[in-house]
């Protein structure tokens, strides 16, 4: 029990909060300096601290109150009003909890635990957006722990999980979101990327086309729905949803950036370059930018000055167009090509080029810098005027003699490479096949085999194929091994582009809806003119494709053995 005149106080308080009087507060101080057991007072004390911006004053007086009195629910959501406008989201979260563990279903509770788990939510959309990703997830996980089905954490949780390519992951907490509410058209959009990084195309136009029952020109929907019209070569439908996304959404990077890969796979170099600059606006490339002082080379005169050619994407690409440099130096300009590691030696073989150094070396002065892959744009590359004399690299005599001695002494010898890098699960589910699928290969007689498949899945022992890849150490290496043979077959992989780089005869085992360099309708590639490309003519199905290149063997070998 109070004692009289501390119960008195604490009742003049409340009549004077009521009154909003400021001499509440003394009240309420004198009700618990005379009965310092009083838990009520203290906590109405707090509310008047806080109210007068005494925060730590406040926690201190609510943390007394639930000391004296533990089940005390409204000075637990006080207490968590409080940490809540203090930015201490997890504090206040967990003092809701308390609240409602003591009274289930207390709006006030049930309300401040809302907001601040949205704020949450909102914390953790930010750091996504700010590419802190462990940071994002974490947030989520904090208010799926407090409410397991909470719509946008899990939504957030699974976009998060596919950008870290685990998209089947994604695709499972992203349905949870939806099952817990359905009406929201980001989910459905999400889901459908997730499914479009899985390979089920269809799957995913079903659910973008729900998405945009909800939201009719949802961005993000149409942006999906292009790219798996296009992985499903639907292309004239792709263009005109991607042309959708970009009307609802003028400046969406991802939109303009898979429709640059669909107007490059029908021949429209013009239009495809300068959507493919957009590339750099978007979540994955921009975290790449690397934001250079000195302005971008965009194919305007500059005799005299050293432009600097930075790599940027996969080593396939830089083989690709590290054509262009010796074509840039033609113009007068002092060329510095930076590039991976791997490529560093193979590439000081290019015409023209005055440096050749690694990625996270040091950088010489430079005037002008251009990303490899904006080459074509600045050279005003068409499909009539793709650069092709090949070869264009060389490796050195005497390491192309060394790795020729390792090899059988009759040919024709020829290289085989079955799967990308394993560091892309997501293309390479598509891009690679099993090994075991290129056996037929061997049953064509008087062939020799030999492995170019640096990672990935081994080819079975039983099969005759000579294996010098543990060996190899850079491009240099396979550059000089592939030199000394007769042909290539690859998937679509870095050493595909080497083969064809050397003006080697090269097979491409294509996918479905292939990489927008490999043009559609066409089985060579003005790129390459020693490449010829078989394709799947459904998705996922390489058994015709192996009995296309096994049929072309047989014809192919004979007059090499003669």
């Amino acid at each position: 029990m109070q004692s009289a005149p501390a119960f008195t106080l604490n009742e003049r308080g409340k009549t004077l909060v009521r009154e909003n009087a400021p001499a509440a507060a003394q009240a309420f101080a004198e009700a618990v300096a005379l009965d310092p057991n009083f838990a009520e007072a203290h906590n109405n004390l707090a509310n008047m601290q806080k109210r007068q911006g005494q925060i730590e004053a406040a926690l201190a007086s609510y943390a007394r109150a639930l000391a004296l009195q533990p089940h005390y629910v409204e000075a637990h959501v006080n207490r968590a009003n409080t940490l809540a406008s203090l930015g201490r989201i997890p504090d206040a979260i967990a003092a809701y909890r308390q609240a409602l563990a003591l009274r289930p279903h207390f709006p006030p509770a049930e309300r401040g635990l809302a907001v601040a788990l949205q704020t949450l939510c909102h914390a953790a959309q930010h750091q996504h957006q700010t590419a802190n990703h462990a940071q994002a997830a974490d947030l989520c996980r904090q208010v799926l722990a407090v409410v397991p089905n909470h719509a946008e954490a899990l939504n957030l949780l699974g976009v998060i999980a596919c950008e870290n390519d685990h998209s089947a992951q994604g695709a499972a907490l992203i349905r949870r979101a939806i099952a817990s509410n359905g009406t929201i058209a980001n989910y459905h959009a999400n889901l459908a990327g997730a499914l479009t990084q899985l390979g089920q195309f269809e799957a995913a136009i079903t659910t973008c086309q729900h998405a945009l029952t909800l939201a009719p020109n949802h961005p993000g929907a149409l942006n999906t729905l292009g790219a798996a019209r296009s992985a499903l070569g639907q292309y004239p439908q792709a263009t005109a949803t991607l042309r959708q996304a970009i009307a609802a959404n003028p400046a969406n990077p991802e939109a303009h950036f898979n429709l640059a890969g669909v107007l490059l796979s029908q021949g429209d170099l013009v239009n495809g370059w300068q959507e493919y600059e957009w590339r750099w606006q978007s979540d994955y490339f921009r975290n790449h930018l690397r934001g250079f002082a000195q302005p971008q080379w965009r194919g305007e005169p500059a005799a005299g000055q050293t432009l600097l050619i930075h790599a940027e994407q996969g080593m396939g690409d830089s083989l690709q167009f590290c054509r262009y440099a010796p074509l840039v130096a033609a113009r007068g300009l002092r060329i510095i090509l930076e590039v991976p590691a791997p490529l560093v030696r193979l590439l000081r073989s290019l015409t023209g080029v005055h440096q050749v150094i690694a990625r996270g070396d040091p950088l010489p002065p430079f005037d002008l810098h251009c990303p490899m892959l904006s080459l074509p744009l600045a050279m005003g590359t068409t499909l009539d005027s793709i650069p092709a004399s090949i070869p264009y690299l060389h490796p050195a005599p005497v390491e192309i003699a060394t790795w020729n001695a390792r090899l059988p002494s009759t040919a024709p010898r020829i290289g085989l490479v079955w799967a990308g890098s394993p560091a892309l699960p997501a293309m390479d589910t598509r891009r690679s096949l099993p090994p075991a699928i290129l056996a037929p290969l061997f049953d064509v007689p008087g062939l020799h085999f030999i492995s170019l498949q640096k990672d990935g899945p081994a080819m079975p022992v039983a099969l005759p194929l000579l294996n010098l890849m543990p060996d190899i150490t850079d491009y240099a290496d396979t550059a000089a091994l592939i030199a000394n043979l007769d042909l290539v077959i690859a998937v679509d992989t870095s050493v595909l582009h080497l083969a064809g780089a050397l003006g080697k005869p090269v097979w491409l085992l294509d996918r479905f809806a292939p990489c927008w360099r490999w043009i559609l309708g066409r089985n060579d590639s003005p790129w390459y003119p020693s490449l010829r490309i078989y394709r799947q003519t459904q998705p996922g199905d390489w058994s015709p494709v192996l009995a296309a290149v096994c049929a072309d063997l047989q014809s192919w070998s004979a007059p090499q053995a003669a």
